[in-house]
């Protein structure tokens, strides 16, 4: 099982600047490549104070000037955000910049509020993104694509500069059914059980295996990798106020994801949640070192791929970077064969 650090940009206090929020990012991302961890992946959400990254093609680009190793990955690109026309150019602009470490990560949208100032409703998002993506992988594999979609009609183009490799896509999908059927369409998966249980988690990835299993050699190598908030706690008193971040955390996300989306100056406004915070414990990977190993062994067994790490819980940078540091030499060592290449290497 491989490990993967989400550079979450949380962003609780709106006045300590983007320069800042960035910086701290990039910190995080130099370090995690030099431990060892197998992959960093970015958001993409806009006008909001969680998740916030507008740009993750121009982010992979700046990781991969600063990085070594680690392949770079979006979590996820909102396809019905973007124009597939010029968004197939700059993707491969891109990736020939990140020297093709790049790995796409795709999706819909998942918060009403953003997509609706930006012009496409969440209610319209699945047929939106399943023409988007269907025209995405024409404009990728196809010179002189014509279209005449619902949501694209155009005359016969050609993208350039043209690709230089076959970009990894990965579809991301909660749901088991939505999971088992884009695996059997061959999209490697991202998932998360948010801040649901393991039973939750268990089902995601069978869903994934089950189709894999059908698909036989089609379906070798692709993989699952499961986003979970993740903490490794000195001990009960810095887990119980981890735990208590968390759960400031999923008050803000609550709101855009399931709640009325109220934003006020682009920050998201904490709401009571009907989760308490004994329930969120259980679920979460915020746990001291013997704890974490358990846990983890959870979803080595289950069949996960590669565990996407998210810190996203409001804690300083510096606290981060020892977050990162125990990460990759009291837990990692024991699951992740990525990190025992380099080390060989």
């Amino acid at each position: 099982m491989d490990f993967n650090h989400f550079l979450s940009a949380y962003y609780p206090d709106t006045s300590y600047g983007g320069d800042r929020l960035f910086a701290d990012m990039l910190a995080q991302a130099r370090l995690a490549d030099r431990l060892g961890y197998a992959s960093l992946s970015i958001p993409e959400h806009h006008l909001i104070n969680v998740l916030l990254t507008p740009a993750p093609l121009l982010m992979a680009v700046k990781l991969a000037a600063e990085t070594t190793h680690a392949k770079i990955m979006t979590s996820v690109a909102v396809l019905p955000l973007h124009d597939m026309r010029t968004y197939a150019g700059e993707l491969v602009m891109a990736d020939i910049l990140t020297d093709q470490r790049l790995i796409l990560g795709v999706g819909r949208g998942a918060f009403a509020v953003e997509m609706a100032r930006l012009g496409s409703p969440i209610e319209e998002s699945r047929e939106k993104f399943d023409e988007s993506l269907n025209v995405l992988m024409a404009l990728l594999s196809e010179e002189e694509v014509s279209w005449d979609g619902d949501f694209y009609k155009f005359e016969p183009l050609t993208i350039m500069p043209r690709p230089v490799r076959e970009t990894p896509l990965m579809m991301a999908a909660m749901a088991p059914p939505a999971i088992y059927h884009s695996t059997l369409r061959g999209f490697h998966i991202q998932t998360t059980p948010l801040m649901g249980s393991d039973d939750m988690m268990r089902e995601q990835v069978g869903a994934f295996h089950k189709a894999k299993a059908e698909m036989g050699d089609a379906g070798a190598d692709l993989t699952l990798s499961l986003s979970r908030v993740a903490w490794l706690a000195t001990d009960d008193a810095d887990k119980a106020h981890k735990i208590g971040l968390a759960h400031d955390y999923y008050a803000r996300f609550d709101n855009v994801f399931s709640g009325p989306g109220l934003v006020k100056h682009g920050a998201i406004e904490p709401l009571p949640r009907a989760q308490t915070i004994e329930e969120l414990e259980k679920n979460l990977l915020v746990a001291t070192k013997s704890e974490m190993i358990d846990k983890l062994g959870i979803y080595a067994e289950a069949g996960v791929d590669e565990m996407i790490f998210n810190q996203n819980i409001g804690t300083p940078n510096q606290a981060t970077l020892v977050y990162i540091q125990e990460i990759a030499e009291e837990v990692m060592p024991q699951f992740s064969a990525h990190q025992s290449r380099i080390r060989a290497a």
